[in-house]
């Protein structure tokens, strides 16, 4: 290949995962060189170039493709999953997940099993903050309830109070 000439569009790699208004996106071009008689590539360093994309619709329910019933009529939960009884602690508590209403169920005649023609029905989505599945749910069309994450108030006692013998400050273990 000539050092000159064009690269095809597969040495184009973009370096973003989603483009938001007035973001500037960084575009890796890779230069290749054929090595010797082998079919493989020598990569070099990428050269950098950036662009700028304006997008001035949030709205992006009319490019995914996606059904207007799925659209339209679909509302989201928002919320913050409580605390799990196993030894994790709070840490299935620090992502904020979206799941959808539940739609068409019926049972399965033959197995006796619980069928559903909704592939969203059984999606449940992790987004970092609350804020940034609201924008999402907007972005997509979607109607959404918000439930705020709950905090629970440490209980005030001593260590010496899981030993005391006391019936006020005993708790049972059965």
């Amino acid at each position: 290949m000539n050092r000159h000439e064009p690269l095809p569009k597969e040495n184009f790699l973009f370096g973003h995962n989603h483009i938001s208004p007035f973001k500037k996106v960084q575009l890796f071009l890779l230069s290749s060189v054929k090595s010797g008689q082998s079919h493989s590539y020598i990569f070099h360093q990428p050269l950098k170039m950036t662009l700028t994309f304006c997008f001035l619709s949030k709205d992006i329910t009319t490019l995914t493709g996606v059904p207007e019933e799925h659209i339209k009529t679909r509302k989201v939960h928002i919320f913050v999953p409580a605390k799990t009884a196993m030894q994790s602690g709070i840490n299935s508590t620090k992502k904020w997940k979206m799941d959808f209403d539940t739609r068409e169920r019926w049972e399965n005649p033959l197995m006796g099993w619980a069928s559903t023609a909704d592939p969203l029905s059984n999606m449940v989505l992790s987004f970092s903050s609350k804020e940034d599945a609201i924008a999402f749910a907007e972005k997509n069309g979607w109607s959404y309830e918000v439930t705020e994450k709950r905090t629970s108030k440490p209980r005030v006692k001593s260590y010496g109070a899981n030993f005391s013998w006391d019936k006020r400050t005993r708790r049972s273990a059965k």
